[in-house]
């Protein structure tokens, strides 16, 4: 048998988990309170009332080699195979948690994949793999088709504002503008496993017609493929989006996620993004 497991940072409930048969393991949370598991004693409404509402930046942490050991161990005893997709190793240990706890099992069946994205574009990649092994594709086969189409998927968020991100660490390099009096809204783009601001624009119509023309740069989107929209905390900006590009892009039969914890402690309230795989038209260099 072969096992699939991923991080909350997928933003698939342990509800969706269930009813996809795979595990999703959860990070943590760290407000002043106390600590919570990302979907399990904190849901996404509780989290964002909390987070607007704290006088500081809750903390995140990377899942452990515990967490992943009696899984791999189970598998051991059973003679079962594991594909494991992390978030991104440049913004998580978790990938290297993984590694360890495989060391630590002693076990070769384990596969490890850092998918090089995290949320939108994490969970496209888990749902793809859920796909292929439903089609009776091997383990060999499903990873190796896993590294070569993680690099086609792509991630764009419009954010509120730079402030979590900032104060997470999560940026590998901010342009200086007053974002907040200027009324400029940032795009930030999830590449190379890194996140980078890709533009910014005067409003949210601007911002919008922004984000579209970032997705245009690599062909647009490949809708025979899964794509993803989310938000954090309310979904208006999401839905202003929808709205704006129903001309532009046949955006009807994506999947819509709100953003969990974790990813929504960095990014903070009020984002709406999109993950893709690209069309392989791309026309950036």
């Amino acid at each position: 048998m072969i096992k699939i497991i991923t991080d909350s940072t997928s933003d698939i409930s342990q509800k969706q988990a269930k009813e996809l048969g795979i595990t999703v393991l959860p990070l943590r949370v760290i407000f002043k309170d106390g600590e919570y598991e990302d979907g399990i004693n904190l849901q996404i409404d509780e989290f964002y009332n909390k987070l607007v509402n704290s006088d500081s930046l809750p903390s995140t942490s990377q899942l452990t080699p515990e967490q992943f050991m009696p899984l791999f161990e189970d598998a051991k005893s059973n003679h079962d195979s594991i594909i494991v997709i992390t978030l991104s190793s440049h913004l998580s240990g978790t990938y290297q948690s993984a590694v360890i706890a495989k060391d630590m099992c002693e076990y070769d069946n384990i596969h490890i994949v850092d998918s090089q994205s995290v949320t939108l574009g994490l969970q496209i990649l888990v749902r793809q793999t859920i796909d292929l092994l439903n089609k009776g594709g091997s383990v060999e086969e499903i990873v190796e088709t896993l590294e070569t189409t993680k690099n086609k998927i792509h991630v764009f968020a419009l954010v509120e504002t730079l402030e979590y991100l900032k104060k997470g660490g999560r940026l590998s390099s901010v342009g200086a503008f007053a974002g907040t009096i200027l009324n400029i809204k940032p795009i930030v783009e999830v590449k190379n496993g890194k996140v980078d601001v890709a533009g910014k624009a005067r409003g949210l119509t601007s911002a919008f017609g922004k984000m579209i023309k970032l997705i245009e740069q690599y062909g647009g989107i490949d809708t025979s493929k899964y794509y993803c929209l989310g938000f954090t905390g309310k979904k208006d900006n999401l839905n202003a989006f929808l709205e704006y590009a129903k001309d532009k892009l046949d955006l009807k039969d994506g999947l819509v996620s709100p953003i969990g914890s974790v990813v929504g402690t960095h990014a903070g309230p009020g984002v709406c993004g999109i993950a893709f795989y690209d069309s392989g038209l791309s026309n950036s260099k």
